[in-house]
C-alpha cells in the first residue's frame, strides 16, 4: 500500500477542449482518441489525468476522457454523449460490466484472462489481466495514476484478490517513476519470487507476471490454443514463435506424438519446458532456440517434415508504414511452413496486427501457399475470444486460419 500514498491527486479543476469537425464526427461514433492535431481550443494546459471535456462548435457535450500532455492521443475518451461524474462509482460500474462478459470463462475451468481490454471497453490504456487470485494492471498512459484508487477500489469489489501487480509500458514509465512506481512493482500483497500458477480450459500454466512480457501470457489466443487441442491427436507438431510454450501444451494434451516448440528467446523455452512439467503427458517434447526463418531453411535441408504446424508471430505491423512488410513476411513464413508440412497436414496461422486487415492477412496466405505449389483447405477462421472483445476499429488485430494442406 506505500506506493499508493504517492499517487498524485486528481484535479478538481477540468480541461475544456473544442475540436475539429473530423473529430466531432469520429467522436459522436464513438471513438476512444482524440489526437492533439485534431484540438483547436483548450482552456489551459492540464497534467496527466486531467479530466477533459470536449465540446462540438456549438459548444455541445461530445465527451470526457483523461488528459494526457506526453501523447499524441491528447485525450483518453472515457464517456461520450452524456455528461457524467467520473468518480469511483463510475469507475466501479464499468468495471462490472467488464466482469460480467466474462462470467462464462469461470465456468471452463479457466482462472486466467483478460479483465479489462482498455479501450475497446471504455478503459482507454488502462489494462487488466487475471492470474487466479493475482490481478496485473498494465498502464499505456500515465494519465491512470490520479484514477488508480478508483480502480482497485472497483476491482475489490468486482473481482476480489490476494495481489495486485503493476506493469508499466515504456512510454510511461518516466512519469509513474516520479511516484515511487516501477515496472512489476507489488501494489496489494505479498511480495512474488516465483511465476504464478492459473488454470486455462484445465490445463496449469505458469507465468512470471513481474518481468515477463505484456503481463506475463498472452489470453488472446485461449480459444485457438483449445482448438488445436483437438486437431492435434497422433500428430508431429511443431509450434513456431512459441514463447511459454501455449500452443505446445494443448498439442500435447490433444495427443500428439511429438511437440517441437520453437522461439528465439531460450528463457521463453525454459518456460515451456516448466509448463509441459505442469501438464504430464506422454507426448515427447523438444525446444529448439532460434530464428524462425533459418530453422525452417535447416528443417527443409534435413528432410524434417510434421503433420501440423502452428505460426503465432509477434506483430509485424506497428504501423500502417509496415503494412508491406508485414505481408510479405507472413507470404514467406507460409510458403516455408508448407514446404515442411505433410499432405494432409494441419496448418494454423496467427496474426495479431492491428494495420493488417483479415482480408489482406487471409488472401495473403492462400495466395502464398499457392506459389509454394500446395492448396489449402480452410476448416476455419477466427477472430477475437469474449475477454478480447473489439469496440472501435483499430481495436481488431487478432485473426486466425486452421486449414487443411494438399
Amino acid at each position: 500500500m506505500k506506493y499508493l500514498n504517492a499517487l498524485p491527486r486528481i484535479s478538481g479543476q477540468r480541461i475544456a477542449i473544442r475540436v475539429k469537425p473530423a473529430a466531432e464526427r469520429a467522436l459522436r461514433a464513438g471513438h476512444p482518441w482524440l489526437f492533439d492535431q485534431a484540438i483547436r481550443e483548450q482552456s489551459r494546459e492540464g497534467q496527466p489525468g486531467d479530466l477533459a471535456v470536449v465540446f462540438d462548435s456549438k459548444r455541445r457535450f461530445l465527451a470526457i476522457g483523461l488528459y494526457d500532455p506526453h501523447s499524441p492521443i491528447r485525450v483518453k475518451v472515457l464517456q461520450h454523449h452524456q455528461p457524467a461524474a467520473i468518480d469511483s462509482n463510475w469507475f466501479a460500474g464499468r468495471l462490472q460490466a467488464a466482469a460480467d462478459i466474462r462470467q462464462p470463462l469461470t465456468r471452463q475451468q479457466t482462472s486466467g484472462y483478460r479483465l479489462v481490454h482498455g479501450e475497446n471497453e471504455g478503459l482507454p490504456g488502462l489494462v487488466v489481466d487475471r492470474y487466479a487470485e493475482t490481478l496485473v494492471i498494465k498502464l499505456y498512459t500515465a494519465a491512470w495514476l490520479p484514477h488508480l484508487q478508483h480502480v482497485i477500489l472497483g476491482l475489490q469489489a468486482v473481482q476480489p484478490f490476494d495481489r495486485l501487480v503493476l506493469r508499466v509500458s515504456r512510454n510511461a514509465e518516466a512519469i509513474t517513476a516520479r511516484h515511487g512506481l516501477t515496472d512489476g512493482c507489488i501494489l496489494i500483497g505479498d511480495d512474488l519470487h516465483e511465476p504464478v500458477i492459473f488454470q486455462e480450459n484445465g490445463l496449469r500454466f505458469a507465468a512470471d507476471v513481474v518481468h515477463g512480457h505484456k503481463t506475463g501470457f498472452f489470453f488472446d489466443q485461449r480459444e485457438n490454443r483449445a482448438r488445436v487441442r483437438t486437431l492435434s491427436a497422433g500428430r508431429r507438431v511443431l509450434d513456431v514463435f512459441a514463447y511459454s510454450g501455449g500452443f505446445s501444451v494443448y498439442a500435447a494434451a490433444g495427443g500428439a506424438e511429438s511437440v517441437l516448440s520453437l522461439d528465439t528467446s531460450a528463457v521463453a523455452l525454459e518456460a515451456a519446458k516448466a509448463n509441459f512439467l505442469l501438464n504430464p503427458t506422454g507426448t515427447q517434447h523438444k525446444t529448439l532456440a532460434g530464428d524462425a526463418f533459418d530453422c525452417f531453411e535447416q528443417f527443409q535441408a534435413a528432410g524434417q517434415t510434421f503433420d501440423m504446424v502452428i505460426l503465432d508471430p509477434p506483430a509485424f505491423a506497428k504501423s500502417a508504414a509496415e503494412t508491406g512488410r508485414a505481408l510479405a513476411a507472413y507470404a514467406r513464413l507460409t510458403r516455408h511452413a508448407l514446404h515442411v508440412l505433410e499432405p494432409g497436414g494441419r496448418f494454423v496461422m496467427a496474426s495479431c496486427s492491428s494495420r493488417v486487415t483479415p482480408d489482406d492477412f487471409f488472401s495473403t496466405v492462400a495466395q502464398a501457399a499457392a506459389d509454394a505449389g500446395r492448396s489449402l483447405t480452410e476448416v476455419t477462421q477466427t477472430g477475437h475470444a469474449l475477454d478480447h472483445p473489439v469496440g472501435f476499429p483499430e481495436g481488431e488485430y487478432l485473426k486466425c486460419l486452421f486449414a487443411t494442406a494438399r
